[in-house]
């Protein structure tokens, strides 16, 4: 068990910072997850935090990052919303996690059948979620097959999942577009954004 340092985060890289959440989620998959005292953790980060990555996920009770990751306390910040999209407060919270407190990685994290989605693809509406979801209706438009309406709804699950897979490469388009503070510093090479994408069928992340 390994509990992020100052010096630890000091050190890694981008791409560092990728290769262990690859590991970890082939750990995740082969039922090998590390054997962690997350007390021991808790004890141990109380006076100060070093995550290596920031995560943007869905809110779904499936895609908890933190586990298909196989990552601890203190290891990464996890930002979760459904459909894995931005506003003006999640790209505050990605700046202060990228520029104050050190991570050297944002990954949009999208997921296979993806109710949110379905719901943009429905064009439902309900409440304040009708707001969120026209925040995907993008992706839809995007997604040009199949041409046939009576396809483009949330029965069909191959479009779904291409909505999905859309929708994390424009959430990436936006992050750049709407903070200069996070473009400035993945020019500089300080940081990586890069998109992923869970497989809720065998627990797999395909990174994009």
């Amino acid at each position: 068990m390994i509990t992020q340092t100052q010096e630890t985060q000091a050190v890694m890289t981008p791409d560092a910072a990728i290769t262990l959440l690859k590991e970890g989620n082939a750990r995740f998959v082969e039922k090998k997850m590390t054997s962690r005292d997350l007390i021991t953790q808790v004890k141990q980060t109380t006076s100060g935090q070093y995550p290596f990555a920031t995560v943007l996920s869905c809110i779904d009770s499936r895609v908890s990052a933190e586990l298909v990751f196989d990552q601890g306390v203190g290891d990464i910040f996890s930002a979760r919303v459904a459909g894995n999209i931005v506003n003006e407060d999640i790209l505050g919270s990605m700046e202060f996690a990228c520029k104050l407190a050190g991570t050297k990685l944002i990954v949009v994290l999208g997921h296979t059948s993806c109710g949110a989605v379905k719901g943009a693809c429905d064009d439902a509406k309900m409440g304040n979620l009708t707001t969120l979801l026209h925040k995907i209706k993008p992706a839809v438009r995007a997604v040009n097959e199949p041409s046939d309406d009576t396809q483009r709804n949330s029965k069909n699950l191959d479009f779904v999942n291409a909505v999905a897979n859309k929708n994390i490469h424009l959430t990436i388009e936006d992050i750049r577009s709407l903070s200069p503070v996070l473009k400035d510093m993945e020019d500089n090479g300080e940081i990586s954004i890069v998109g992923a994408m869970y497989d809720i069928a065998d627990g797999r992340v395909h990174f994009l």
